[in-house]
């Protein structure tokens, strides 16, 4: 079993950063690919951004394209998702996905509120 740690999460004023970290028990490079997801109070899941472990493609919900910033650090076993200039619809419970042939896997969850 796989396990993922999430940290960085908190209250931010609008316009103010977060980094959030996904500590991995597991080398990454095992996964196919990995993403963070939100979720919002009363809405369902959303993807919010992926990248690839080999070529390390990334992709952004519309919505965050150009303010969000998903990357990793093999090394540590690490995903990160730098969030600027965020808005108040930001506020969410984020968490990270791994994804292999052999199984998938799903952080507790950091919240982010945005508010001032």
């Amino acid at each position: 079993q796989v396990q993922l740690v999430e940290s960085g999460g908190g209250l931010v004023q609008p316009g103010g950063s977060l980094r959030l970290s996904c500590a991995a028990s597991a080398r990454i490079e095992l996964f196919n690919v990995m993403g963070w997801y939100r979720q919002a109070p009363g809405k369902q899941r959303e993807l919010v951004a992926t990248i690839t472990t080999t070529s390390g493609n990334t992709n952004y919900v519309n919505s965050v394209k150009g303010r969000f910033t998903i990357s990793r650090d093999n090394a540590k076993n690490t995903v990160y998702l730098q969030m600027n200039s965020l808005k108040p619809e930001d506020t969410a419970v984020y968490s990270c996905n791994l994804v292999a042939t052999w199984g998938r896997f799903w952080g507790q969850g950091t919240q982010v509120t945005v508010s001032s």
